[in-house]
């Protein structure tokens, strides 16, 4: 069994094949999936999904730092609220900051920037006052959040870096605080060595994969629409790269990803 321990289903919930995808990831051996947060517009889609198929889908609510709008502070006072239903989420994410995504004015990027590190630490707060993992977003700013977690009282081992796009002494300098770093299918692809020697230097008890879907499809189905079966193809390269079974692979990322989300 693997899980998918980071994708989007509210693509797949809106076309109207999700049945589908489930299906085809349990046929590859996905037995559960952690659909992740980035805004108001998708938590309550997840929690419908997470009571409706209990043995399947987990997830997660926060702010994508792409998805902060002007009335976050407003969106940020209903997360509480979704921890004490009966169908709570696993974590708070994804959050944190991208740099990629600004606006092409230096002050309104400066501008950017300043209100994603004020959402992040708002956000990082909450999930040190609820106790709960943090799955974190970094595209082009990897040590602007170290610094931001750090200046926090966040618990690192409770913080996962999605889609590890760094090399590995950036992995070295979250696994040192307590973190760690989740791969995704670009780990696969032929311009990522730095991204396979991170995924050598982490060690084996923190590793996990993800998909990303629909995004970031792995080889052998790079430039289809992706969804968490492939997830069976990024676990089996990097097996093959780690030099273990494919089995053993599976079996070790499965309960990485059931301790630190506390999953079933």
């Amino acid at each position: 069994m693997l899980i998918d321990s980071h994708c989007h289903l509210e693509s797949f919930y809106r076309k109207g094949n999700l049945a589908d995808v489930l299906q085809n990831a349990a046929e590859a051996g996905v037995g559960r999936i952690v659909t992740i947060g980035t805004s108001v517009k998708d938590w309550e889609i997840y929690r419908q999904l997470a009571a409706q198929y209990r043995s399947k889908i987990s997830y997660t609510v926060g702010l994508h730092p792409t998805d902060v709008e002007d009335d976050w502070e407003e969106q940020l006072d209903r997360v509480p609220d979704f921890f004490e239903n009966e169908n709570p989420p696993v974590g708070i994410g994804e959050i944190g900051l991208d740099h990629f995504h600004l606006p092409k004015s230096p002050q309104d990027a400066e501008a950017v920037k300043s209100r994603q590190i004020l959402v992040f630490k708002k956000q990082l707060e909450l999930a040190s006052s609820m106790n709960c993992p943090v799955v974190v977003h970094s595209r082009n700013s990897f040590h602007e959040c170290v610094k931001v977690i750090d200046e926090t009282d966040t618990d690192w081992s409770q913080i996962v870096f999605h889609c590890f796009a760094d090399g590995p002494e950036e992995i070295r300098l979250l696994n040192e605080r307590g973190g760690r770093g989740s791969f995704t299918g670009i780990v696969t692809y032929k311009n990522a060595e730095s991204i396979r020697e991170a995924l050598l230097a982490q060690d084996m008890e923190r590793l996990m994969v993800e998909t990303d879907a629909p995004y970031l499809a792995p080889v052998p189905m790079r430039g289809k629409r992706n969804e968490s079966a492939y997830v069976r193809h990024t676990a089996e390269f990097c097996a093959r790269l780690l030099s273990m079974e494919a089995a053993e692979f599976a079996r070790q990322t499965t309960a990485n990803a059931e301790r630190f989300f506390n999953l079933p």
